[in-house]
């Protein structure tokens, strides 16, 4: 008689569960880079149609015109990334017996068709205008489009995570401050990333064209405000609240003697992803907007919002086996 689906599922550590989750994990920064890429060079409507790229799976040309290969690329990682949370979310269902491990793998599903269906309408409203707006309601999806991926990130580090042997069979007993903190950290940078994305997508990315200071008379405020100067303003103020709250997250990391070695190296690397993604932004004012200095300052900023939340997540490892593990 066939086992049925709930009698093979465990919480046992499965190995290649944990490497092809990873391995998503990874390949979700691919397309993160290849869209920030895309938008970076003004190629979002490099072609008109939409799920084909001028009607085919492989338009003419676009090997050699550098923004259709930005946008098919990033069609084709978007493709790939779908059927890789496909294969993931039916993986954990027939596999999985944590219930919310389960549930995550169907929220992940959840997101990424949701931003196949924004993506593709993007195009295709590109052309409807909305009274009022400078942008269309196309245009205006950008924006929603780039907050929900950096939710998909954390969604899939999260599953990427707790499929690992570490999770399954260590406890991870850090201080309730740590995971307090990290909290907040997290909510810090979603912020600043819905921030980001709507300065970028309202072309604010210049809107105070000197660095350190707002004027070139070295005043710290601008002299004139409007919508693109206090969007912009607002991303450097929350840069310097981002320094201090991830600095002392990882200083009480590296504090804590439950942290391992792992959790201590991430702290560190998240120091300098802080500093590297300050001198990426200072970049891209004195470079006027250098379109791979400007992709580098999105991809750092996923990596570092990355590497928060799985700090995060991993603080909250004993919290979540004790809370969770009976919704099996």
């Amino acid at each position: 008689m066939a086992l049925s689906s709930h009698s093979r599922r465990t919480s046992a550590h499965k190995p290649a569960l944990a490497v092809f989750a990873t391995l998503g994990g990874m390949w979700v920064f691919v397309l993160v880079t290849l869209g920030a890429f895309t938008t970076s060079i003004g190629a979002g409507m490099a072609f008109r149609d939409w799920p084909l790229s001028n009607g085919s799976i492989n338009p003419e040309g676009w090997l050699r015109d550098v923004s259709m290969f930005a946008e098919h690329s990033h069609r084709l990682s978007g493709m790939m990334m779908g059927l890789i949370t496909i294969s993931l979310a039916v993986w954990l269902w027939v596999r999985e017996e944590r219930g919310w491990l389960r549930e995550l793998g169907l929220w992940a599903l959840g997101i990424v068709l949701l931003q196949g269906v924004i993506g593709g309408q993007r195009v295709t409203l590109d052309a409807l205008h909305v009274p009022g707006f400078q942008m269309s309601l196309g245009q205006m999806l950008r924006i929603p489009h780039g907050i929900l991926a950096q939710a998909y990130v954390c969604v899939l580090i999260a599953i990427a995570t707790a499929s690992t042997r570490g999770w399954v069979e260590r406890a991870m007993p850090l201080q309730p401050r740590v995971r307090r903190i990290g909290l907040v950290c997290t909510a810090l940078i979603f912020v600043q990333l819905v921030i980001a994305v709507t300065m970028r997508h309202n072309a604010a990315g210049l809107a105070i064209p000197t660095f350190p200071y707002s004027t070139p008379g070295a005043q710290w405020l601008p002299a004139q405000w409007s919508f693109p100067v206090a969007i912009h303003f607002a991303h450097r103020a929350m840069a310097v609240v981002l320094a201090v709250a991830l600095t002392a997250f990882a200083f009480l990391i590296r504090r804590d003697p439950a942290a391992t070695l792992a959790l201590r190296a991430g702290a560190s690397a998240l120091v300098s992803l802080v500093v590297l993604q300050i001198l990426l932004g200072a970049q891209i004012i004195w470079t006027m907007r250098h379109p791979e200095t400007t992709t580098s300052h999105v991809v750092v900023g996923a990596l570092t919002l990355a590497t928060t939340f799985w700090l995060t997540w991993v603080a909250h490892r004993d919290a979540l086996a004790v809370g969770k593990e009976t919704r099996a």
